[in-house]
């Protein structure tokens, strides 16, 4: 192969971005929560009442944070395949928002756009694909809370 010539794609899938970032924090919690429920479990074995009640309150922490894992991932999972049907249907979103010279989106176009995505939902409010784009068109307005709680109302009406 030439100096100067791409290399070829491999066949196969490609890890999504960001993943790698999600398993390393996942390692850490994983490891912060194995440390919080000895503690709690070494308490409760002391026997004394105070201890054990405090014990069992700290194992309450290793729990939340393992369902709180649990919930993203399964979040995650699922918003990758609504992303591959849409790709596969050729209706991803697309990034295409005028901006300035730093990189911000333009003010008025993201909420030009995001006007249109908010009717599509009101026309079609149990159609995920218009909360899917809705989620994004909130993303690229800045409103990240609102993002998210669209990408759960459309992993919701997915799943369906």
């Amino acid at each position: 192969m030439s100096a100067g010539a791409p290399e070829p794609r491999r066949a196969g899938r490609r890890w999504p971005r960001g993943l790698a970032g999600a398993l390393a924090v996942t390692a850490l919690l994983a490891l912060y929560v194995w440390q919080i429920a000895g503690r709690g479990v070494a308490m409760v074995r002391t026997g004394e009442p105070a201890l054990v009640g405090i014990g069992v309150a700290v194992l309450v922490i290793p729990l939340l944070v393992i369902v709180l894992i649990a919930r993203e991932y399964r979040l995650a999972a699922r918003v990758q395949r609504m992303a591959d049907t849409l790709a596969a249907a050729g209706e991803l979103p697309v990034d295409d928002l005028p901006r300035s010279p730093g990189g911000r989106i333009d003010r008025a176009a993201a909420d030009a756009a995001f006007e249109e995505r908010r009717a599509a939902v009101e026309r079609a409010p149990e159609d995920w694909k218009a909360w899917y784009h809705l989620a994004f068109a909130y993303d690229a307005a800045g409103d990240r809370r609102r993002a998210r709680e669209a990408l759960r109302r459309a992993s919701g009406l997915f799943g369906r």
